[in-house]
């Protein structure tokens, strides 16, 4: 999460804080209990049973690559991006 929060952080141009678990629900919201899961996940299965070969770039490379807006933005989307410890 740190990770994906510091690309998309310095893609828009905004500090990004780290939050304990604590912190994390009055940021999050509902979504603070996904945020603060261990959830490793692997594409074998679908590999095997599709035959699935991803061409793309992953998460993070992509997120670098993304164009981000580069006019001033409104007041709530200025906070800065937070990821839970």
């Amino acid at each position: 999460m740190r990770e994906i929060a510091e690309v998309i952080g310095r893609g828009l141009k905004v500090p990004v804080v780290s939050l304990s678990q604590e912190e994390a629900p009055s940021h999050f919201g509902w979504l603070a209990m996904f945020a603060g899961l261990d959830m490793p996940a692997s594409s074998a299965l679908t590999r095997q049973r599709l035959g699935w070969r991803p061409t793309g770039p992953g998460l993070i490379a992509d997120l670098e690559q993304m164009r981000y807006p580069e006019g001033p933005l409104d007041k709530a989307s200025a906070a800065p991006a937070r990821a839970s410890r």
